[in-house]
C-alpha cells in the first residue's frame, strides 16, 4: 500500500501511525510524509470528495 501511495503522491516516504483516541477502536493512518511536521496531524490538506475519490481510485489501481 505505501509503494502505491508513494507511486500516485509526490512524497519522500510513507509513514505509519496507529490512533485511537478519538474514538473508542483502532485507526490505521498512511501518511504522505515530506518531514516530520507532516505526521502530526496539524496541516491537513483540504481535498474535495471528487479528488479524494480519484486519488483513491488511482492508488488502487497501482495495488
Amino acid at each position: 500500500m505505501g509503494k502505491a501511495i508513494e507511486a500516485v503522491i509526490d512524497c519522500k516516504r510513507v509513514g505509519l501511525t496507529v490512533i485511537g483516541l478519538e474514538v473508542p477502536h483502532v485507526h490505521v493512518h498512511l501518511i504522505p510524509l515530506n518531514s516530520m511536521q507532516d505526521a502530526t496531524f496539524q496541516k491537513k490538506e483540504k481535498l474535495s470528495e471528487e479528488e479524494f475519490q480519484g486519488i483513491a481510485k488511482t492508488i488502487a489501481s497501482k495495488l
